[in-house]
């Protein structure tokens, strides 16, 4: 609740700003299709820009509120903040062990967590499934039969990555690491920057037609005044958080 602004500077000031734009594209699952997926399921009657409004709050509120709780736990039992996945599976069990309750707590933290987990993957495989339907005409049940098999197999690398494949390193980093940086500082930021060039200029769906169908049904609204900003700026600020983010 107090940033310690000279650690920022430490860092260094970009670092910091760079990896909060890449948690932001991240946690809302931008620039891989899943807000468009959902958006394209969205009735007409609500205008896309105050749904977007609404995600990011909400969004912001949680992960707000989860740090009022993490963080504070952690240093109240002494475990370490950037112990990364360890944090869920080793750290945050040995917290609950040591509360009123724990077991309760736990319980339900981790059945939370499943669920979280379950609509993370829902979300993402739903831009999968939407593609492959469109693409090759299968129908849903096909596509979710095909796409199951491939998405087990590909994740048995991330999943064997901290066990069986530990000694797998490349530039430094484990499959883990490779497969966050690929997501986070590649195909997030790329993903998102051809989403906006799409939405904005003429060779592609253009701004005026995005305007008009942002803005179908009730609710916040885009504006002409945003256009300056969306086609040239927007651009402009995504391509320096990629750049920064492989530096």
């Amino acid at each position: 609740l107090r940033p310690d602004f000279q650690r920022m500077a430490d860092i260094g000031i970009g670092e910091v700003i760079v990896g909060a734009m890449n948690q932001a594209f991240f946690t809302l699952s931008l620039g891989i299709g899943s807000m468009a997926i959902f958006g394209s399921y969205i009735n007409r009657d609500r205008a896309l820009m105050g749904e977007a409004v609404s995600v990011a709050s909400l969004d912001t509120f949680v992960a707000f509120t989860s740090g009022l709780i993490i963080f504070p736990a952690c240093f109240a039992y002494g475990v370490d903040v950037n112990a990364g996945p360890d944090l869920i599976f080793i750290t945050l069990p040995n917290i609950f062990n040591n509360m009123a309750m724990g077991r309760v707590w736990g319980t339900l933290f981790f059945v939370f967590l499943t669920f979280a987990a379950f609509s993370t993957v829902l979300g993402v495989f739903e831009n999968i499934i939407s593609c492959n339907m469109d693409l090759f005409g299968w129908s849903r049940k096909k596509t979710c039969f095909i796409n199951t098999i491939l998405m087990i197999v590909l994740s048995l690398p991330c999943a064997l990555g901290f066990n069986v494949l530990d000694d797998v390193v490349v530039a430094g980093k484990n499959i883990m690491d490779m497969e966050d940086f690929a997501v986070s500082n590649i195909l997030l930021p790329l993903g998102s920057l051809c989403f906006v060039l799409f939405c904005t200029l003429r060779y592609g769906f253009g701004f005026d037609k995005f305007m008009e169908e942002a803005n179908t049904g009730k609710g916040l609204k885009v504006k002409k005044w945003m256009k300056p900003y969306m086609t040239y700026v927007l651009p402009i600020i995504v391509l320096v958080i990629f750049i920064m983010g492989l530096i």
